[in-house]
């Protein structure tokens, strides 16, 4: 092997995969690749010593190239030293007392105190040169804005974004594609948005892992009172356990098992000394400092057997490999498929259906293929798509490939569309998963949106497929004639024109009166007169009824569907008033039904309790819940669904 050109490849792939993944949020890699590539660097550069100035052994993080401020760190921000040798922990930390803390997967951040108010938070960047987010960082869901201290307080943490939470954002984004891929990537874009209110809504959250300075105050030497310090302060700390060589390794092996209980990201535990002077006077490298590693888990693998790739079409017109083995237990759960990501990694991996394969969950959650023993490479790269058999391309973005569909009429795109168009804040069709839709779509039983509402004269067909019986077939047809049942507002929206979303679509049903015919007539300098209405999204309303396919589609469904035009019309009546909505509903099938019908006329939905707001709402106006008890303290009147119903009703409020 040469080992100077090996080198070369090995940092071009790195520095890429860590642009992507910094810059970019998007993964090209797992990260157990990058670490295998990156351990087989720096054996290379001791072997060989050559070390490349763009090597990333050399550098920390990646440069900063977004459009927000830059300031320099007031003492450089580290990456530390790795390991999955938890015995090797065992002389790390000697005779001394540790603290070992999960490693939080997020986005660092280093936030400055100035006579108790936070003036300056920045992200770790290249560890030099930070971006300046503080604004962001103010609206941190726990974060404290002053404290009790008043001299000049240095701390870094992490900000991250809960599974919970980020499961929550995912499921308000109907387009599956669209949607984002971890917590990490969701946390990064968040905290380094441009406009604080995007970030606000995300709800992001920060846990404070060490203290740089605290003007004034003497902690006794330790690391764990600067972490209690800094409690008392009002900070999240991170979840820590003292730690010595007696109880290290079994302290692990607690941790490890309530990884999979935890509701935020994390990819492995960090050791520090807690003494502080001591950790100090070991210094550091060019790279890590030496008073603190970090501990990865060794992630359990097991060797099964390829039998098929599978290749997904999206609506983006993007070919996905899927690789299916034989079964296995990973980290409790039974385990038969992996995406494999992208074509490159095909190819890098050398797949070939029988070829032994080993797998394993990346930070204990998202199966991944580790290697392949065989490498037979004899996987076929399809040559049509899987779906209409149309022509494919191989296309290639910064040496990354992918597979993609070239027919615009592809019904793997429009499965997507049709997925959009019985969502429940579109038509609201339950029943219709992608997979059925897809289904469907296959065999010629839906061609376009009207043919919804005629799923009747395919009974026999339907109720004989994988999955349907009799039972799901009536139910099925049942949401649909409720479905057909709509708003003007519902219909625009499921149409899928491109920039009219739910509150757009509400703006412009408004400005026709409820008319459907006057909406697919607008002119584009008609659209640029309603507030909220930009030229671009003008543009493309214009276009898409200006198309006569889209034209007799449309009309197609006006046919089968009884238009509620006066709904958009009622006034509005509850302007200027906001709504909270909490406990179960009889009447409306979901809070987000009910909030539709308070929006239509004029009143606003929060999800909090304020001063602000108008009315609770709760069919159990007696209920001891956090948010009856906050309405009773300030003075805000509890109603019944029934009361907000006869309200809409009658288009007044009338007590």
């Amino acid at each position: 092997m040469d080992k100077q050109k090996r080198i070369k490849e090995l940092v071009a792939k790195l520095n890429e995969a860590a642009f992507s993944y910094y810059q970019k949020s998007e993964e090209i890699m797992s990260n157990l690749q990058y670490d295998e590539l990156y351990d087989e660097l720096l054996q290379l550069e001791k072997e060989t010593g050559t070390v490349l100035s763009s090597s990333p052994t050399q550098k920390v993080g990646y440069e900063v190239l977004s459009e927000l401020p830059k300031e320099v760190h007031s003492s450089p921000m580290l990456s530390l030293d790795k390991t999955k040798d938890r015995e090797g922990l065992v002389s790390w930390l000697g005779d001394k007392k540790g603290i070992l803390s999960w490693k939080l997967d997020g986005l660092t951040i280093a936030l400055t105190y100035e006579k108790g108010v936070l003036v300056k938070a920045l992200t770790r960047g290249n560890g030099t040169v930070g971006e300046v987010v503080t604004n962001n960082a103010k609206v941190f869901s726990n974060i404290p804005l002053t404290i009790s201290h008043k001299g000049k307080v240095v701390l870094r943490g992490e900000a991250i974004i809960t599974y919970s939470q980020f499961k929550r954002i995912n499921e308000a984004i109907e387009d599956v594609e669209s949607r984002y891929k971890n917590p990490r990537n969701l946390c990064s874009g968040s905290v380094r948005q441009l406009d604080p209110r995007v970030t606000k809504s995300r709800n992001v959250r920060f846990f404070a892992f060490s203290l740089v300075e605290a003007e004034g105050e003497n902690f006794d030497n330790s690391r764990e009172r600067q972490l209690i310090w800094l409690k008392n302060q009002g900070f999240d700390v991170v979840e820590y356990v003292s730690v010595s060589d007696e109880n290290i390794v079994r302290t692990i092996s607690d941790l490890e098992k309530k990884v999979a209980d935890n509701d935020f990201p994390s990819d492995g535990l960090v050791l520090l000394y807690d003494d502080i002077n001591y950790g100090k006077n070991l210094g550091r490298t060019s790279k890590f400092p030496r008073d603190s590693i970090a501990f990865k888990w060794e992630d359990q693998r097991e060797e099964t057997v390829l039998r098929e790739v599978k290749w997904s079409a999206s609506r983006t017109g993007l070919i996905n490999p899927i690789a299916v083995f034989d079964s296995v237990e990973l980290e409790g759960t039974t385990v038969s498929r992996a995406s494999v990501h992208n074509l490159s990694m095909v190819q890098e991996l050398k797949l070939g259906i029988g070829d032994k394969i080993s797998v394993y969950k990346a930070n204990m959650i998202i199966p991944q293929i580790a290697e392949n023993m065989t490498k037979s490479d004899s996987i076929e790269i399809p040559k049509v798509c899987p779906v209409c058999q149309g022509k494919v391309v191989i296309a290639e973005d910064n040496g990354v490939k992918t597979l993609r569909c070239t027919n615009p009429e592809c019904p793997a795109k429009h499965v997507k569309s049709f997925a959009l168009f019985v969502s429940r804040d579109a038509m609201n069709i339950d029943g219709l998963s992608e997979a059925t839709l897809e289904k469907f779509i296959s065999r010629g039983i839906i061609k376009e949106f009207a043919d919804l509402f005629k799923l009747k004269e395919h009974e026999d067909e339907i109720v004989s497929m994988e999955g349907f019986g009799k039972k799901s077939f009536d139910n099925l047809i049942l949401s649909a004639e409720r479905a057909a049942h709509t708003t003007p507002q519902r219909l625009l929206y499921s149409l899928g024109i491109s920039g009219i979303g739910s509150s757009n679509a509400k703006v412009i049903t408004e400005h026709c009166k409820g008319s459907f015919c006057k909406v697919m007539n607008l002119t584009f300098e008609e659209l640029t007169e309603i507030n909220g209405i930009g030229q671009v999204m003008a543009n493309s309303f214009v276009e898409y009824f200006k198309n006569e396919d889209n034209r007799q589609k449309v009309k197609a469904l006006l046919e089968v569907l009884d238009i509620d035009e006066t709904e958009d019309i009622k006034g509005d009546f509850l302007r200027g008033i906001t709504f909270v909505i909490t406990g179960s509903l009889t009447g409306y099938e979901n809070r987000g039904e009910l909030k539709a019908a308070i929006e239509s006329a004029g009143g606003k939905v929060s999800g909090s309790v304020s001063a602000k707001t108008g009315y609770l709402i709760n069919n159990d106006v007696h209920s001891a819940s956090g948010k009856n008890k906050k309405a009773l303290e300030l003075g805000v009147e509890i109603i019944d669904e029934a009361t907000i119903t006869r309200w809409i009703s009658q288009g007044e409020v009338r007590k």
